[in-house]
């Protein structure tokens, strides 16, 4: 049972293709396991194409004569654009990576190239284009991540097993939405080893020594 959703905003945002690519991800993503935030989904973009329509009536409406060079313009912008990673299918219920996801890792679990940050905590990079960063992430049941603060944004979707942190539980379909108020501490439930996708927007705040000191080597 899914209790932690995505917010309007991101929502419409993701409709209306202006997050940056590891947003777009891990958005997917979740609409992918969730019924509600893909239902939500389909009603942002049944609005957003009825504003559109009546946009394109109101232009077609009077004859506007195009720039030189518009074409090329346009074909350019469309050529250098980030990809918009969208999956608005429902995953199969025994994927444990969904797509869009799948294909950023180049197939299943057996695929991600950890790396280890200390602890039993391990990591690996999803490449995405500028102005945020996906990584998954490996927590061991019962270890936690760091105390740490955010810069900015931070989404962290649950794959596998669960975690908690001050405010609530997550397990496997939740996301968490963190942002500048946000200081935590995540520990991964017993039982269960913790696979998470987490997106951030700007470096996060920790509060020891030790993880600050090697937060430029992890990305993190």
């Amino acid at each position: 049972m899914i209790t932690h959703h995505l917010s309007d905003n991101l929502l419409m945002a993701y409709s209306a293709g202006t997050l940056p690519e590891a947003f777009n991800l891990a958005v997917a993503t979740h609409i992918a396991l969730c019924d509600d935030c893909r239902a939500r989904l389909a009603s942002f973009d049944a609005v957003g194409g009825a504003v559109l329509d009546g946009v394109l009536e109101d232009e077609t409406a009077s004859t506007t004569r195009m720039e030189s060079g518009a074409l090329a313009a346009t074909l350019a912008r469309i050529k250098t654009a980030a990809p918009v990673a969208r999956s608005p299918q429902r995953a199969p219920q025994n994927a444990l990576l969904p797509e869009p996801l799948a294909s950023y890792v180049g197939g299943d679990v057996s695929q991600i190239r950890w790396r280890n940050l200390g602890g039993g905590v391990r990591q690996m990079l999803i490449p995405t284009s500028e102005h945020a960063t996906a990584r998954l992430l490996y927590i061991p049941a019962g270890a936690a991540v760091p105390d740490h603060g955010h810069r900015g944004l931070e989404l962290t979707l649950v794959l596998q097993g669960a975690f908690a942190d001050e405010d609530a539980r997550f397990g496997r379909g939740d996301i968490e939405i963190a942002d500048e108020g946000t200081e935590h501490q995540p520990v991964a439930e017993p039982g269960e080893d913790c696979i998470c996708l987490a997106v951030t927007d700007a470096p996060l705040k920790f509060r020891a020594l030790l993880p600050r000191l090697a937060q430029p080597f992890f990305r993190i």
